[in-house]
């Protein structure tokens, strides 16, 4: 077995391991999560340092996982501040309403930032006959899918506006796609929920319909979110973009009263959690990336098909952001002739189907497991502590995965790859 198939091999073991431990020894797994997933990646991270002296690429990771982590947990923290009161039970077209509206502020405030903000009124306006599809479909709607009409919508997207992607070429290249799977995922939950709303009672929906009303509380949070999501754009000098947001979320949680804090169960539990998977993640993933790379640059005369699926099969392990900064990469090689700058790149119609099947597949697959994107485990971590219904990582994908999303991938990769 050669060293680079063997340097995979603890990414591949994390991903097992996320995947079959809280089916078969959910408390070990609860335990012990924290010290698997930073000996696996403290392993590859010492084989880098120690054995193969790239100490540079170490720094660039550990960058990324921080630059990462801190957007996250600012979004989270600052979201978990602002508390949205809403009536007890609403009917399958408030849903969809309420789901549309996520999958367009994804685009102004982000995927992780829509998803800490609705996650928690989702769930209480559900409450009554809340079930595990309602946390799927929110996944897949406002966590990944809504978010891939702007550069702040999801990370891959970001990452080509800083490699030259004009703003809003996005939006005038992804929106077809953004309609036809928002909708066909609207469409498909609307007659789940049509179901299950008739199995609550009559009498439980006349009295819940004249209690219930509307209200927020922690909108000086709104300033904070406004304050991180402008720092984004600050690229140097180095870490003054994370001084600022961590600045941003230290103040709104202070100023945050209590009350509100209490009324949305918040607690710092879920974030520790990503915050520890993903750093296994990012560490362990570096040899896969890399590998990734070598294998992607050496070939030629690649199809769009091959950028639609090979980048969404690998959002939906890898973390989606790297993926798309690697077939990114291999995309302008392979379009480049004399280091042309990429706004002349995308004067060329084939690189420009390329790199719009890259962004729509990063993003799309994100929303395939839930380690495919940051705000799927976040959302996944939120449900659980409101003791939400919420599937196995392998139910996630036989049950949801399989019968939804592959074929309206598929519908997309028909109407706009083949």
């Amino acid at each position: 077995m050669s060293a680079e198939i063997l340097l995979v091999l603890p990414f591949l073991l994390l991903l097992a391991l996320i995947a079959i431990a809280p089916l078969f020894f959910q408390n070990w797994w609860s335990r012990r999560y924290s010290t698997v997933s930073l000996v696996l990646g403290g392993m590859v991270i010492a084989y880098y340092l120690f054995v193969l002296q790239q100490t540079e690429n170490v720094l660039h990771t550990a960058q990324e996982y921080f630059s990462f982590i801190v957007l996250i947990g600012s979004l989270f923290v600052v979201s978990g501040g602002i508390n949205i009161t809403t009536k007890d039970l609403t009917n399958p077209q408030e849903n969809v309403l309420f789901l549309l509206f996520g999958a367009i502020i994804a685009n102004l405030i982000g995927t992780t930032g829509a998803s800490m903000l609705l996650i928690r009124p989702w769930i209480r306006m559900n409450k009554i006959r809340i079930a595990p599809y309602h946390i799927v479909f929110f996944i897949f709607i406002i966590s990944n899918v809504g978010g891939v009409l702007t550069p702040i919508g999801d990370p891959p997207l970001f990452i080509g506006y800083l490699k030259g992607i004009p703003f809003f070429w996005v939006i005038s290249k992804t929106f077809p796609m953004w309609v036809v799977g928002v909708g066909i995922l609207l469409t498909v939950f609307y007659f789940l929920d049509k179901r299950n709303y008739h199995f609550v009672s009559i009498s439980i929906r006349k009295q819940i319909e004249k209690t219930e009303k509307w209200k927020i509380q922690g909108l000086n949070n709104i300033l904070f979110l406004f304050i991180i999501l402008s720092a984004v754009f600050i690229t140097s000098p180095p870490f003054l973009r994370e001084a600022v947001i961590i600045t941003a979320t230290v103040a709104s949680y202070l100023t945050t009263k209590k009350s509100i804090h209490h009324a949305n169960h918040f607690s710092f539990h879920p974030i520790q959690e990503v915050a520890v998977i993903f750093a296994g993640i990012f560490a362990t993933m570096m040899p896969a990336l890399e590998l990734l790379s070598r294998k992607a640059a050496a070939l030629d005369h690649i199809s769009t098909s091959f950028f639609f699926w090979n980048t969404g099969i690998l959002s939906s392990i890898l973390d989606n952001a790297p993926t798309y900064l690697s077939f990114f990469t291999v995309a302008v090689g392979n379009a480049q002739i004399n280091n042309e700058p990429v706004s002349i790149l995308l004067m060329n119609d084939t690189f420009t189907e390329h790199i719009i099947a890259i962004s729509v597949a990063a993003v799309f697959f994100g929303a395939n497991t839930y380690i495919g994107n940051g705000p799927n485990f976040m959302v996944k971590s939120i449900a659980e502590h409101y003791h939400v219904p919420v599937p196995s990582f392998f139910s996630y994908i036989t049950h949801y995965t399989l019968p939804v999303m592959l074929p309206m991938l598929v519908v997309i990769w028909v109407l706009f790859f083949l």
